[in-house]
């Protein structure tokens, strides 16, 4: 019998959860998959939302990994700089197929130097700042560079999980996830990017976000002097 494949996924506090939740329904789906939940410990974590998720595994007792994923969200930036997860990702990297992330997800892998000379996504506020991380900004909603596979903001987890699903499992396998979960986005607006949605809304948006980009702005600066 084959060995399960082992998908591992990132859980720390102020998570966004639509982040984690999007890839953990699609790899969740694969027959005889094995979905880690991760963190330091195993008590509950509360995500940006304010209501707390259960990890399933600790970084020491995880088991070696197919595919490791960093969701994003505001917890990200404190991510940054913690030496534990930053030490775990190397680990659970060095033996993982993929090494992934989902948004600024991916800000983390580039701060545990995961990213140097890869072209990579994150969400479009932050994309920038992949650069001073060594790696190669790219505006795709999925983005495949060898071993790392990483998605844009929010919502492209699902495509992002799919497209993960599809290169271990092929693309009928995929397909069927897809199908098994009605994934057939019909958008009421046109306003999911900043090229869609315009000038207007997305000054709206970046003044909302402000005071939380000029946090991660200055964490991935810090997490740039010290890979350097």
């Amino acid at each position: 019998m084959a060995a399960p494949l082992r998908f591992g996924i990132l859980m720390f506090p102020d998570l966004m959860q639509l982040d984690l939740a999007g890839p953990a329904e699609v790899f969740g789906a694969v027959p005889g998959a094995e979905l880690h939940l991760l963190w330091k410990t195993r008590e509950p974590v509360a995500n940006s939302a304010g209501w707390r998720m259960v990890p399933t595994t600790t970084f020491a007792d995880c088991p070696p990994l197919d595919v490791v994923c960093v969701p994003g969200g505001r917890g990200q930036v404190g991510l940054m700089d913690d030496d534990a997860t930053l030490d775990f990702l190397r680990r659970a990297s060095a033996g993982a197929r993929f090494t992934t992330s989902v948004c600024t997800g991916s800000l983390v892998l580039g701060a545990a130097g995961l990213l140097r000379g890869y072209r990579a996504a994150c969400h479009w506020m932050s994309r920038d700042q992949l650069a001073l991380l060594g790696a190669i900004p790219v505006a795709e909603r999925v983005v495949r560079d060898r071993d790392r596979i990483t998605g844009g903001g929010v919502t492209a987890g699902i495509d992002f999980g799919l497209t993960v699903v599809a290169e271990l499992c092929g693309p009928e396998a995929a397909k069927l996830v897809q199908l098994g979960i009605e994934y057939d986005p019909a958008p009421p607006f046109a306003a999911g990017s900043p090229e869609g949605a315009g000038p207007d809304l997305v000054a709206q948006a970046e003044a909302r976000a402000k005071g939380r980009q000029e946090q991660r702005w200055a964490a991935t600066r810090k997490a740039a002097e010290r890979l350097a």
